[in-house]
């Protein structure tokens, strides 16, 4: 699900005049409620790692965007359906 400017609050551009985070069509989190790490430090569902999932909600958008380029370039999140 996409979510718009209005549901997110606007954010300024980058320099490029793409709003990164829009332009990865990304949700407020990668968690698909499939929660496993089978004894590692990476979610099997997401592709975050512990600490990632710990503190998501106080990370910054800067921050946030950077562990979604990370996943979507890795694969994640494994949606199911």
């Amino acid at each position: 699900m996409k979510i718009t400017e209005a549901q997110r609050g606007a954010s300024p551009a980058s320099p490029s005049g793409r709003d990164d985070a829009h332009s990865l069509h990304v949700s407020d989190s990668p968690c698909v409620a499939v929660c496993s790490t089978l004894y590692d430090d990476i979610c099997r569902g997401c592709g975050r790692t512990a600490m990632e999932v710990a503190n998501w909600v106080f990370l910054d958008e800067a921050e946030r965007l950077a562990v979604w380029k990370r996943i979507k370039a890795q694969g994640y999140p494994k949606r199911q359906g």
